[in-house]
């Protein structure tokens, strides 16, 4: 009878979820955006000759990288801007976290004569003063007009600000106004 108990008792726990341990750790997607620099978190290791093969053919190196993919820009809070574009001359609705707190995340190391190069895919890249981004409050978007932004096309990522409210640049000729807003946004280097 006690047998029976025990065998019972047994099978009862082996049907039971464990409660010991931790949940599986979800699996991060690909790696949109990569920034180095003046970092002081990093989740990933050095430049990668290999693997790194678009940093490569743009002759980028680092040390050190804190990158993100879209789940983890995803969990900082947005903010939506709507500016008027220059490839349709229409406003558009673009969402996403703000520059600073990307850069926050990955531990920037920023003061008030901090730069950025902002990098995109076909090798564009612009230098931005950390204080212009910040007072033009640049974002990185990741959605236009609701739906998220395809490689291809303007995104997945794109550092942008919201022109027509900033003054000296709402008076300029659309096609003038975003010469330091790479679309296809892959990396940022921080530049204390």
């Amino acid at each position: 009878m006690k047998k029976r108990q025990f065998l019972g008792a047994v099978a009862a726990a082996g049907a039971l979820p464990s409660l010991g341990t931790a949940a599986p750790k979800a699996e991060r997607g690909p790696t949109l955006l990569t920034v180095t620099g003046a970092i002081a978190k990093a989740n990933r290791g050095g430049f990668d000759r290999v693997a790194d093969q678009m940093m490569h053919r743009q002759r980028l190196s680092f040390e050190k990288a804190f990158t993100f993919d879209f789940a983890a820009l995803a969990a900082l809070p947005a903010v939506t801007i709507s500016p008027t574009l220059e490839y349709d001359s229409r406003v558009h609705t673009l969402s996403g976290p703000l520059l600073v707190d990307v850069l926050k995340a990955a531990g920037a190391k920023t003061g008030d004569n901090s730069n950025l190069v902002l990098r995109a895919v076909d090798g564009y890249a612009v230098a931005v003063a950390l204080a212009r981004a910040r007072a033009q409050r640049f974002i990185v978007a990741t959605h236009m007009d609701g739906a998220p932004m395809a490689l291809g096309g303007l995104g997945p990522l794109w550092a942008i600000y919201d022109a027509d409210r900033v003054p000296e640049m709402a008076g300029r000729p659309v096609g003038e106004r975003f010469t330091t807003c790479p679309w296809a946004l892959y990396h940022i280097e921080v530049q204390a």
